[in-house]
């Protein structure tokens, strides 16, 4: 009878990799009454550091604007990282691990920086909402076999036998 391995998952560090923040129309902007509109971008990234060593990085854009003024008000990018210990994962569940996972794992510290960026800079402290990094995955997962198929459907023999 084999023994089989148990997938082990450690979170080995959460650190703030990068953050920026923008002010482009201080100090006037701090006069301003208008309730501002919230713009949030996300994207992953993940890396293999080395054997069973990965890193994830959650990267965050959020850009407040002023509808009527059409003014951004502040524009904050965090780099919110993690690095962890996966191993005895079997290979296709590995990238669901890194996409949704980890990224649901190191959200909350980075609604926590950007929220606590914002209000340190002079601004009412901005919530970011849950979000659902599982339909993001699969959308991203379908968007690259679309790219895929659109990459094979175009090649033609000629450019096969060109390639070296």
């Amino acid at each position: 009878m084999t023994e089989q391995k148990q997938p082990v998952f450690v979170i080995e560090k959460i650190y703030a990799k990068d953050i920026s923040l923008e002010i482009p129309s201080a100090p006037q902007i701090f006069l301003e009454r208008e309730a501002p509109e919230i713009n949030l971008q996300l994207d992953t990234k993940d890396a293999l550091i080395n054997g069973d060593i990965h890193e994830v990085v959650l990267t965050a854009t959020v850009t407040a604007r002023l509808k009527e003024k059409d003014v951004v008000m502040f524009l904050v990018e965090a780099h919110q990282a993690g690095i962890f210990r996966i191993k005895d994962v079997p290979g296709d569940d590995i990238e669901p691990v890194l996409g949704i996972l980890c990224p649901n794992i190191l959200f909350p510290y980075l609604r926590e920086t950007i929220s606590d960026i914002v209000t340190r800079a002079g601004f009412p402290a901005v919530i970011l909402n849950p979000v659902n990094f599982d339909a993001i995955y699969q959308q991203k997962k379908q968007q690259q076999e679309q790219a895929d198929s659109a990459t094979q459907n175009n090649s033609s023999p000629l450019d096969s036998a060109t390639k070296h």
